[in-house]
């Protein structure tokens, strides 16, 4: 999300990189250039107006402090204007005062919101842990029942469900009093969606919240659909009192226009982003931090969270400890690949990392890269996992046969995680620093750095074990 956005505001940061104060004519021309961004990106164009005035006005005689280009001020500026654009603070769902909390969830059809309830109710789960009830309102769009019965048993959430022939608002309203009775302490009702807002769809959302008073009315939006996500939004807010949104399909849109327009234009928060189609890709938003994915700023504090709640710290320990003892071995580097991949894409994962989101443009990633080298060692027998000497030339071409891979990616692969092992061992007698880890070059993952990625960087090598092709 916000691809295009990310990469034309580094146009506005070169326009002002070198200059001794932010005068009128060079914040100007970062202003063009974020102007053109914002409206490639479908930024609604009142907004944009709007938001332009207001970073003119902040940056303006801004005087250049000791140690701070005005570059760098600038990009200061610009995302605190950003974060009040996005909503200023992260804002979190209602709280009940008694009983269960009611989340009633509308949106148009097809812009995710059954699968958004699942989401919501597993993070729920999850994060706070609540104990959810799903409840299948939707009676007028064909096998909705079924899917969220489906996701539900997929999740181990309870799912409420009646006859598609009843009335979703005393659906809706005995669902209450049965989470009560079995203890749910969150109600997700999962309303009826239209192609499009039409009257007897506000009617019979509004009976529902008429008849079951919810602590907060959430609005599920398409980011894909730009401004048409915007609008209806807006019509939405007109006949409900929405608390929040939440976006969905963000990491398939690269302009990013509707997350930037939705909460200027509604006067409402985006509470989560889903950010992809597995059951935990839904992301609280906060709109410090995605301004900072931005600008390019990366999100370290979002890396660690999602990193401590897939990441076994004892494992991890226990596996730095070996390595540093040069006993680490194949089948406890499967481990750690293993929970590398739990952190999701690995080309999303270092988006989140300071400075990384332009380098990331310029070189194509390949996640297969990762079940190649699992391949090879999943070929090998637990014996040779634990003991690499062992893997001579016959067995090597064993492996390469047994993973479908080339015999050169099995060597590479072995090469470079014994000079890893070796590196490791060295740097755990104190002999060796960064730059020896890194290799020569410098650079991790290259063919010929000796501390690089075992098998190279995780891009497209056709399997050979090469670092990622420049594009």
């Amino acid at each position: 999300m916000f691809d295009s956005l990310a990469g034309a505001l580094s146009k506005a940061y070169r326009a002002i990189v070198g200059q001794k104060v932010l005068s009128e004519q060079n914040v100007d021309e970062g202003i063009r250039a974020i102007r053109q961004a914002l409206l490639e990106a479908d930024v609604n164009f009142v907004v944009a107006k709007e938001f332009i005035a207001d970073v003119k006005q902040r940056a303006l005689g801004q005087q250049v402090l000791k140690a701070v280009d005005p570059g760098q001020q600038f990009i200061k500026v610009f995302h605190d204007a950003l974060t009040d654009l996005l909503g200023g603070q992260a804002v979190g769902l209602p709280v009940a005062s008694n009983g269960p909390l009611v989340l009633m969830v509308c949106g148009l059809q097809g812009s995710g919101k059954t699968t958004t309830c699942a989401k919501l109710g597993l993070w729920l789960r999850q994060h706070k842990k609540k104990k959810p009830l799903l409840v299948a309102a939707d009676l007028q769009r064909p096998a909705a029942v079924e899917q969220l019965q489906s996701l539900g048993k997929q999740l181990s959430i309870d799912v409420y469900a009646e006859p598609v022939t009843g009335r979703p608002p005393e659906v809706c309203k005995r669902s209450i009093d049965h989470a009560r009775a079995h203890q749910h302490d969150v109600v997700i009702l999962d309303t009826a969606g239209r192609l499009h807002i039409d009257e007897p769809l506000m009617r019979e959302l509004q009976e529902v919240h008429d008849r079951c008073q919810p602590g907060g009315v959430l609005l599920v939006c398409d980011s894909m659909l730009g401004q048409d996500a915007v609008n209806s939004a807006k019509e939405f807010h007109a006949r409900l009192p929405l608390h929040g949104l939440i976006l969905t399909k963000v990491d398939g849109d690269a302009r990013g226009g509707a997350a930037l327009s939705i909460v200027k234009i509604t006067g409402r928060p985006i509470l989560f982003a889903g950010t992809g189609e597995k059951p935990d890709d839904l992301e609280e938003f906060d709109p410090a931090r995605m301004a900072g994915r931005i600008l390019g700023m990366g999100d370290v504090v979002g890396l660690v969270e999602k990193a401590q709640q897939v990441i076994d710290e004892k494992e991890a320990e226990k596996a730095a400890h070996k390595l540093q003892k040069g006993q680490f071995n194949f089948e406890d580097f499967l481990g750690q690949l293993n929970m590398i991949r739990k952190l999701g894409p690995l080309k999303k994962v270092l988006g989140m990392l300071p400075g990384v989101g332009a380098m990331l443009k310029e070189v194509d990633f390949d996640d297969a890269h990762f079940k190649r080298i699992e391949a090879i060692i999943l070929s090998m027998t637990p014996r040779e996992r634990r003991s690499p000497d062992l893997l001579d030339p016959p067995r090597r071409r064993r492996l390469a046969k047994g993973s479908g891979n080339e015999l050169e990616a099995v060597n590479g692969l072995i090469k470079q995680f014994k000079m890893m092992q070796e590196m490791m061992k060295r740097m755990g007698r104190g002999g060796g620093g960064l730059e020896e880890l890194l290799g020569k070059g410098g650079k991790p993952g290259g063919g010929g750095s000796p501390g690089g990625f075992p098998g190279g960087f995780p891009g497209r090598g056709g399997g050979r074990g090469y670092p990622g092709r420049r594009r």
